[in-house]
């Protein structure tokens, strides 16, 4: 008779060897559901794909990039009932994806998965508002470093407003739900530009770019137009509820519980300033209150938006310097010098203006705006500049010049910045009167406040 020991030792290799076994059949069959996976062929590999899926799912992470792929065209080529059993599999595919694979390089993708099962759930009908917007909040409060899908970011705050409409979430909700993901979609901004102005300030440099760098800043340069939309859809919604007959109710009815609250004292102030509700006096209140608690960057600046409003041109300035000081973060510190001179521009005081946007541009070289922002000075200035008809005019070729490089710099503004600089060059000299002058290559300089140059363009 076998004794116990000699069992057991012979039952663990027996079983060693099915395990061996089977984790070999494994890599096999992963083997050949990936081949037919990358040339797209997904019925093929659907069978093996499943096979690996169901048996070892933790071999590799190809199981389930591979998977949402094959399932994905499954759905689409299938109907009725085969066509939700595919649906309710892909997202079966994400909560087995997180239990298997919350990880990528050892950081969490928790989020990036939650939040694109939660578009795959409005994609494919399969939730209502509610469903899919908490689906879409656990992302954000589990991971929210790996929940950066512009579309996703919108759809977040979109199931809400719906909901808000449906009278089955508060404004004030609504609000603090905007704040917050407006605030995201700006760290993701910034994040853009810090890897896009790697790449610019290289090409400024005449460095040839590596295929990768090229690949990534058309990346950027996507993932930025996409960004600049859906918050521009996002400040357009809330725009209809954000009114000061709403804001100055509810940041009254709530300022004694949160005034110990910088964060609620900032984000009010940032709200009421931007629907220039700033004449109230609960503005001030709250700007005081903030500037007492949380002396900082914003709170200095907001300072300087009330001593503007006052006629106190100077007292604003010095507010807005200690503003640029505070501000260690040179992406935030450009974003305040960009208001800036946006402050000084609408006073009519435009080398000022021109100057802080140039600051601007040395914290954030991608900030195409600021370079718009100086191709209107220059457009603004044409008749003032120049000592005939022909040079006046050539003040727009320089605009044109100055706002191309806007786009260049910045793809969510390039579409704009374009249309503006054919603008300019329409009112620049025509090629007859280039000629009529007789001044090809000519070297105009500007004496004026602009203190430029260009040259006539050749014929």
């Amino acid at each position: 008779m076998i004794n116990l020991r000699c069992f057991l030792i012979m039952y663990s290799l027996t079983f060693g060897y099915v395990i061996g076994q089977s984790n070999e059949e494994c890599v096999n069959n992963l083997s050949i559901f990936a081949e037919s996976a990358k040339i797209k062929n997904y019925d093929a590999a659907y069978d093996t794909w499943l096979l690996v899926l169901n048996e070892c799912p933790k071999l590799n992470l190809a199981i389930f990039t591979y998977g949402e792929r094959i399932l994905k065209h499954k759905i689409k080529n299938a109907s009725g009932e085969s066509q939700e059993s595919f649906k309710q599999d892909l997202i079966s595919l994400y909560d087995n994806w997180i239990i298997n694979f919350p990880t990528k390089k050892g950081i969490s993708r928790v989020g990036s998965i939650l939040s694109t099962k939660a578009q795959a759930l409005i994609d494919y009908k399969m939730a209502d508002d509610a469903t899919i917007y908490s689906v879409f909040d656990e992302a954000y409060k589990k991971d929210p470093n790996s929940f950066t899908s512009p579309k996703g970011l919108y759809n977040y705050f979109d199931t809400l407003y719906k909901q808000y409409k449906a009278s089955a979430v508060s404004t004030e909700d609504l609000f603090n739900k905007y704040e917050e993901i407006s605030e995201k979609f700006e760290i993701e901004s910034t994040n853009l530009a810090k890897n896009l102005d790697k790449i610019l300030i290289k090409e400024e440099q005449g460095e040839p770019l590596t295929k990768r760098e090229v690949k990534n800043k058309r990346v950027y340069e996507v993932n930025s137009r996409a960004i600049a939309i859906l918050l521009k859809n996002l400040d357009a919604i809330i725009a209809i509820e954000a009114t000061c007959e709403n804001l100055i109710p509810l940041y009254q009815r709530n300022f004694e519980e949160n005034k110990t609250d910088p964060i609620w004292l900032n984000r009010a102030a940032s709200r009421m300033s931007s629907k220039d509700c700033s004449d109230d006096p609960l503005f001030v209140t709250i700007i005081e209150t903030l500037h007492r608690l949380d002396p900082g960057a914003d709170s200095a600046y907001y300072l300087g938006l009330l001593n503007d409003k006052r006629g106190k041109s100077s007292e604003a300035l010095k507010y807005y310097e200690e503003s640029i000081i505070l501000e260690s973060d040179k992406y935030k510190k450009a974003k305040i010098l960009y208001k800036i001179a946006v402050k000084f521009k609408n006073s009519g005081r435009k080398q000022s203006a021109r100057n802080y946007a140039q600051k601007a541009l040395r914290n954030q070289p991608s900030m195409g705006r600021a370079y718009l922002l100086i191709a209107g000075l220059y457009a603004s200035s044409a008749n003032a500049c120049g000592d005939t008809q022909f040079e006046k005019r050539a003040m727009y070729w320089l605009a044109a010049d100055i706002a191309r490089k806007a786009g260049r710099v910045d793809a969510s503004i390039r579409r704009s910045a374009n249309r503006t600089a054919d603008s300019y060059m329409g009112r620049a000299p025509s090629k007859t009167d280039i000629f009529s002058e007789a001044n090809e290559g000519v070297k105009i300089t500007f004496s004026c406040w602009v203190g430029a140059s260009i040259k006539v363009p050749k014929l």
